[in-house]
């Protein structure tokens, strides 16, 4: 996609765009709440952009609110409430809610632009995501983020991690993917600095770190006053991670081995087992039959025990379903879904690539079975998270094939209900948990003096929640894409995507993107030494 003003954008208008976007900006920690809303309101067209959504049914954590009014004004919601209490002002456009639902924007916590195409904020939107977390320090995200704040785009709020904080030798070594590689605790620390400084909202740590390396970017995570979040390492106990103030734990894979009657020889196999400096598919096969082990040998006890001190401490849960989904059974992904009609010749391509040479690629009709069933323990166990009260996030780890923005955020939903959840808990897992999980007060729910994200649909998502696809208009930051809008805008992304010329490019890497997100094309990678950022890092 180009990074300029597109016909979709205009149609929305540009008045829209400056309200949207005023609110955004600014790389700090995440751990600071961030304003959504526009500092003048006349930036969103003043008195007389007023929308008024009358008798709707609201639905947020709280439940679902019949008869409803929502007024909406300079990026905020002005008032909420029921139909007789809360009066329509003159002048105000009107939008009958009758028989239609509202519920908040909702956020994708586990993205990746890196080498992603066509990951355009367009597409993120009018699919009612209006919160997205940039889990690798990608360069599109970062011009994205800069972009819809000078109201040349309309897109989701971005937060920005670091680039990868990973062991030495590094699972990423020559794959093209923002990183850094730490040997030791002084390293560890060097490299939380650094990246920081480079304006980083947050670290991410990965799979190969030492433990004497996670604690120490822990430790100089918490001076900084920085979250820090990510994979649980190889070699650190899960609630040895939330007890040290790991902010949010991605995916399902360290689950099984904290919740092992076995888990110490399965601990002893996984140190024995070498992996080699840019081997990620190594890992993923090396470690495959620890995994099942640890599984199959799942305690229940020692699960609650430790669901127990993950809901004390608060620690964050994002399954990435739909990714454990792609990597575990990818011969059940269709590969004929319409929505694919907004991705590029050249990403579908790389798709079929990635299939057939990393996820199928030597696998036995064996493996298969036994990665079919860990999928299907993984649904029972993101069930048993949120019972245990577990705070769960919706993430899709949106760089995988056949992942597409916004598109694959409803698909989550799913998955969680499929899990176990019910369609009011998966839509806190897509509002309010990530609103508190980035420290944003004024979001996450539809209340008076919230940012007015708002999804308006046509049927009730707690009656099924694949109807949160049902999307009849979208509020982001207050502006409105109306139904019209939102048509033209999915019509204009397609044609734009059909009238791309094919690269042909052969991808430079493709490991799996449950841990990150696959380049097609080259990257600056910083390695260790640490003393400097990648150059793709927040400016």
């Amino acid at each position: 996609m180009a990074k300029v003003l597109s016909r979709r954008t205009v149609l929305v208008g540009a008045a829209g765009l400056a309200g949207a976007a005023a609110g955004l900006g600014g790389s700090g920690p995440a751990g600071a709440a961030e304003s959504a809303a526009p500092t003048n309101p006349a930036a969103a067209g003043g008195a007389a952009d007023l929308i008024a959504v009358t008798g709707v049914t609201v639905v947020d954590a709280g439940g679902a609110r019949r008869d409803q009014t929502v007024l909406i004004r300079g990026g905020r919601i002005l008032d909420a409430g029921h139909l007789h209490r809360v009066p329509v002002p003159h002048g105000a456009r009107t939008i009958d809610g009758r028989g239609r639902y509202l519920i908040p924007g909702l956020a994708d916590m586990h993205t990746h632009a890196v080498g992603i195409d066509p990951a355009d904020p367009e597409l993120y939107v009018v699919n009612g995501v209006t919160t997205t977390r940039e889990m690798s320090a990608g360069d599109a995200a970062v011009s994205w983020r800069q972009e819809i704040a000078a109201g040349r785009r309309l897109g989701p709020q971005w937060t920005i991690g670091s680039a990868i904080l990973d062991g030495s030798p590094s699972l990423w070594e020559g794959l093209g993917i923002p990183y850094l590689a730490v040997a030791d605790a002084p390293q560890a620390r060097a490299a939380v600095r650094d990246q920081v400084r480079a304006g980083a909202q947050f670290i991410k740590t990965y799979t190969r770190l030492t433990r004497e390396a996670f604690h120490a970017i822990a430790a100089e995570s918490r001076q900084l006053g920085v979250r820090f979040l990510g994979h649980v390492p190889d070699f650190v106990q899960l609630a040895e991670a939330s007890d040290a103030g790991l902010h949010s734990i991605e995916h399902l894979f360290e689950f099984w081995y904290d919740t092992s009657s076995e888990e110490d020889r399965l601990r002893r196999g996984i140190a024995q087992t070498p992996i080699d400096g840019g081997d990620y598919a190594g890992w993923f096969t090396k470690l495959h039959p620890l995994e099942l082990a640890a599984a199959r040998s799942y305690d229940r006890g020692k699960a609650a025990r430790v669901f127990e001190r993950l809901a004390r401490n608060g620690t964050h849960v994002t399954p990435t379903l739909s990714v454990h989904w792609t990597c575990d059974v990818p011969q059940d992904v269709p590969h004929d879904d319409p929505r694919f009609r907004y991705a590029s010749a050249d990403m579908l391509a790389y798709w079929q690539w990635a299939t057939d040479n990393i996820y199928l690629k030597g696998r036995t009709a064996q493996e298969s079975t036994e990665r079919r069933e860990l999928f299907d323990r993984r649904l029972r166990l993101a069930g048993e998270l949120a019972k245990a009260g577990v705070p769960l996030m919706t993430g899709t780890d949106l760089g995988t094939a056949y992942l597409l923005p916004g598109f694959a955020l409803h698909d989550e939903l799913r998955w969680l209900v499929r899990a176990g959840l019910t369609p009011l808990q998966a839509l806190r897992a897509a509002t309010l948990e990530p609103a508190r999980s980035l420290g944003r007060t004024d979001q996450g729910t539809v209340e008076r003096g919230k940012v007015a994200d708002l999804v308006l649909l046509d049927a009730d998502p707690l009656r099924d929640i694949a109807n949160t696809t049902r999307i009849d208009s979208v509020f982001v930051r207050g502006h409105l894409i109306d139904a019209p809008a939102r048509r033209r805008m999915l019509a204009d992304i397609e044609a734009t995507v059909r009238a791309a010329t094919p690269t042909g490019a052969v991808p430079v890497s493709a490991a799996c993107a449950c841990h990150g997100a696959t380049a097609r094309q080259p990257l600056h990678v910083a390695a260790s030494p640490v003393s400097s950022a990648p150059s793709s890092a927040p400016a």
